[in-house]
């Protein structure tokens, strides 16, 4: 069996059929992997001895009797009621849950962030998020929040989980380790990661400083969403997205847990590294993927088509086609429509969408809206091209275009977005966002065939 050389000697699964650089191909499937021979137990989830004198335990992360739960089975040194003891509550200022909202802030509005510079103090994946946005209620399971998260140190013997919600991670710059429960991912910037609910984590620095954002879902897990009419391929394809093989330390070491729990964080203090699952299988666990790989489809004749047409991951809500959040990218791509205007036409909806810049020029906002940016239009507002892309897109010459060298993705919710009072009052918010539409002239001519 080969071992990987992973921090404070963690043990990971060798890389067998199935795997690539340990981690295994495909979304939602069943996996199971194992770090030492023979600690899986084949045949039943629970024996009444395990191997290895091993602890059976199950992760959860939807209730039993939902259609297809979603559920793990850890083989572990340790049971988690063994990682956790008296709680002590800590404030962590920046990070807000919903609701909340603020009587002396505006939420109404359309807003845009330069980038949020780095911080001149060590930063943690704990200290350093800040959140942007709220929506919905923590506390009822609906709705999101959004986060920029700014990270210099590694977490060191700290671990964290969130009881609230799953985290989609979108890096803008440098690279991080997560440490879990369940495996190793190493993220950079064009690639995703998404970390469970109740899944235990720490988060180290590979290359920093580090930037880049969060939609923390309260909400239904995300998933792929239904192609309908574009059918079995393109969009996200199941088999690029990549689950880790097993990993665990088996280290008595003084260390201290982090929980977020309805809104409020806690913190524990044990005697020993809670990233002590040998085996596992089911398929609750986190997972990446390269945005590289996401396939866009759009119009090949005429028109524009909705911006729902490049849903990487949607979690559904109880109301049929209307996401609790949808996660959206704007990536490299032809255009290549006739008699057409094509970049995003101008709208108001009933989603609230709060955009971010990974990289490169987004085609309806081609000054301002830079790398590591944010911007925020809230549901029923009306919001499109400014003057300088409207003119260029009515008067340029309709030939097939590369949308070359950009990416910019889209956190799109049913739920209003309320600010932060650190978004609207420390964050570095473009005061002048709203004036971008201020030079759009009146074109109206009543004779009758003008254009």
């Amino acid at each position: 069996m080969t071992r990987h050389s992973l921090p404070h000697g963690m043990i990971r699964a060798a890389t067998t059929l199935g795997t690539c650089e340990g981690y295994m191909p495909g979304f939602g499937n069943d996996f199971e992997t194992e770090a030492l021979p023979g600690a899986l137990p084949q045949g039943q989830n629970s024996p009444q001895k395990c191997n290895y004198g091993l602890y059976a335990e199950q992760l959860s992360g939807s209730a039993f009797t939902r259609p297809q739960p979603e559920r793990t089975w850890c083989y572990r040194i340790r049971p988690s009621v063994k990682h956790t003891a008296r709680f002590d509550r800590i404030d962590l200022p920046h990070w807000k849950s919903a609701p909340h909202v603020l009587p002396d802030v505006i939420s109404l509005g359309q807003y845009r962030w330069d980038p949020v510079p780095h911080a001149d103090q060590p930063l943690t994946w704990i200290t350093g998020m800040r959140t942007v946005t709220t929506a919905g209620d923590v506390n009822t399971q609906t709705g999101m929040a959004a986060h920029v998260y700014l990270v210099t140190r590694s977490m060191e013997d700290s671990y964290f989980y969130s009881a609230d919600g799953e985290l989609l991670v979108v890096p803008q710059e440098g690279r991080l380790r997560f440490c879990t429960e369940l495996g190793v991912i190493d993220l950079e910037p064009k690639e995703i990661a998404i970390l469970p609910r109740g899944l235990v984590y720490r988060v180290e620095v590979l290359e920093g400083p580090c930037r880049g954002f969060v939609c923390e879902n309260y909400g239904v897990p995300f998933t792929l969403p239904h192609r309908g009419p574009i059918g079995a391929n393109c969009l996200a394809n199941p088999r690029d997205f990549k689950t880790p093989v097993a990993a665990f330390e088996d280290r008595e070491t003084a260390s201290e847990v982090i929980l977020k729990w309805c809104g409020q964080f806690h913190r524990t203090r044990i005697g020993q590294s809670p990233l002590d699952v040998v085996a596992w299988h089911g398929n609750y666990a986190p997972f990446k993927y390269d945005l590289r790989s996401y396939s866009p489809v759009g119009a090949i004749l005429f028109d524009h088509p909705d911006p729902s047409i490049f849903t990487v991951l949607t979690a559904p809500s109880g109301l049929e086609g209307t996401a609790n959040i949808d996660f959206v990218l704007f990536r490299e791509r032809w255009m290549v429509a006739e008699h057409s205007f094509r970049p995003p036409w101008y709208h108001k909806n009933v989603m609230s969408e709060l955009m971010g810049n990974i990289y490169g020029i987004y085609d309806a906002k081609p000054k301002g809206f830079v790398p590591g940016g944010m911007s925020l239009h809230n549901c029923m507002l009306p919001h499109g091209p400014d003057r300088t892309a409207f003119e260029g897109a009515s008067n340029a010459e309709l030939k097939p275009e590369k949308l070359d060298e950009t990416m910019s993705f889209m956190f799109e919710t049913r739920f209003p977005q309320h600010l932060t009072e650190w978004a609207a009052k420390s964050a570095p918010l473009q005061e002048d966002y709203i004036d971008c539409w201020d030079s759009l002239a009146k074109k109206f001519d009543g004779t009758p065939g003008v254009k």
